[in-house]
């Protein structure tokens, strides 16, 4: 893949504006196509870098080229990693504490860097990271249209409500993304299905849903969406359910028994829940101790299956919550 002849600023400004000029010259002329589909970047000290290109991981050659090769790729030095923590602490890691201690930092436009290093520990807990040595960068793409699938599944008609949904897949198959856009349209309203917009309450506690910087949402999640960004899941659901009167509580990848105990409080308040969880099929969410106890409510009405058999985000299937029964398996 060498084909360098479109040039343009295809990766997003905020985060060229964290890489190195070592770096930065690498990915600034890539064709805006191949910019454009680029997943995450890797930056590894000491090894070579990388790049996630529709599902699939490439090295990045010292001219900017990928190449499946490892032996030819640009290799990340120490410098270059040391200005990156520059770049991306403002040349202080203390205004970025916080940041450090939950392991990544939100930059404008909802774009992400992950970062690893030397935990510091306080009481058995993480305090921060020191010794940076290894970055993710990843891009954030809005998707409209995502879930248009599985809106006529998850909006009951003729009750003008939402349906407790959840959407399930390994990582990557496009669970947040689909999230989004469901939050995005059931806040704004679906006209095509005669559905009036609902307040939606979203838990963000990694910043990914809406990618808040400062506060503020820098993806499109609807006119009636109030969003708490960098809350836990289970004491947000909470909050919002006590302050902000939503009809739908939405929150990505819950797991946990505090999560679960949590969403039982929603479910009985009478809102209605839009979450994701990590899994390939309801027998292995079941191996789960918090998760079995979910399934066995029985509350769940529908589960969404995503996968990547025709590309990121594929709707594998949608099973009835109640019945186990399957709805319909999508091919568009």
């Amino acid at each position: 893949m060498t084909d360098r002849t479109v040039t343009g600023q295809g990766l997003p400004g905020p985060l060229l504006a964290v890489l190195p000029p070592s770096l930065r010259r690498l990915v600034a002329e890539w064709p805006v196509g191949l910019a454009m589909r680029v997943e995450e970047l890797r930056i590894r000290l000491g090894r070579p870098l990388m790049v996630g290109l529709n599902g699939r991981d490439w090295f990045v050659s010292p001219r900017g080229e990928l190449t499946p090769v490892a032996e030819e790729a640009y290799t990340v030095h120490a410098d270059d990693v040391a200005r990156m923590t520059q770049l991306i602490c403002q040349a202080s890691l203390y205004a970025v504490e916080e940041e450090l201690r939950s392991g990544f930092v939100t930059l404008p436009g909802g774009h992400r860097v992950g970062f690893v290093g030397r935990a510091v520990l306080e009481q058995g807990r993480v305090r921060t990271l020191k010794y940076l040595s290894g970055f993710n960068l990843r891009v954030a793409r809005e998707v409209r249209g995502a879930a248009d699938p599985v809106l006529p599944f998850v909006v009951d008609g003729p009750r003008r409500r939402v349906r407790h949904t959840m959407l399930v897949s390994p990582p990557g198959c496009g669970k947040t993304t689909m999230l989004r856009d469901l939050v995005r349209q059931l806040s704004d309203g679906v006209a095509a299905l005669d559905f009036p917009g609902v307040t939606v309450g979203l838990v963000d506690e990694r910043s990914e849903i809406a990618g808040c910087y400062r506060g503020v949402p820098q993806r499109d999640v609807g006119v009636r969406t109030d969003v708490l960004d960098g809350c836990p899941k289970a004491e947000g659901m909470l909050v919002l359910l006590r302050a902000m009167a939503p009809r739908v509580i939405a929150t990505d990848e819950i797991g946990r028994a505090e999560d679960v105990a949590a969403l039982e409080e929603v479910f009985h308040a009478g809102v209605s829940v839009l979450t994701t969880v990590h899994g390939a099929s309801l027998a292995e969410l079941a191996r789960r101790p918090a998760l079995r106890y979910l399934l066995g409510l029985r509350v769940v009405e529908r589960f969404v299956f995503l996968g990547r058999t025709r590309g990121v985000g594929t709707v594998e299937c949608i099973v009835d919550g109640h019945t186990l029964e399957v709805l319909e398996v999508p091919r568009c």
